[in-house]
């Protein structure tokens, strides 16, 4: 079997599916997968703003692999880009079944926000700093 790559970018969230997130086959919603990675983004491109952003734009995705009622669900995020107001963020979501630990690349996506002031205008996202990593 091939061995699956490793995950790239900061760990963000991690989850379980539940069975209200799910279709009546207990195949996860793609909808709800796509909400869950569009929080890791926003956690990182927060975190990088060092303050509110907003989304403006998801990239196409390709769902690889289902996501299951009891996976365990892990969201790695990567800044990709940083521009004066805007940033591109990787999200890559991996599944681990509840009966082993066995870890695979369900999708992933990059998700394009703005980091935003108090009337949700754009306001500049600060430069890098020594200590950030």
């Amino acid at each position: 079997m091939k061995q699956e790559p490793q995950p790239l970018g900061e760990p963000v969230i991690r989850t379980v599916a539940m069975p209200a997130d799910a279709n009546p086959a207990g195949d996860i919603f793609g909808g709800w997968l796509l909400a869950q990675m569009d929080m890791a983004a926003g956690n990182a491109a927060a975190r990088r703003a060092r303050g509110r952003c907003a989304t403006v734009a998801v990239d196409a995705m390709e769902f690889l692999r289902p996501v299951l009622v009891g996976d365990e669900l892990s969201l790695y995020a990567t800044v990709e880009h940083v521009g004066r107001t805007s940033m591109r963020i990787r999200v890559e979501a991996w599944r681990r079944s509840r009966y082993d630990d066995r870890t695979e690349r369900v999708t992933e996506g990059v998700f394009a926000f703005v980091a935003i002031d108090e009337d949700r205008r754009p306001r500049p996202v600060p430069p890098l700093s020594g200590t950030d990593g």
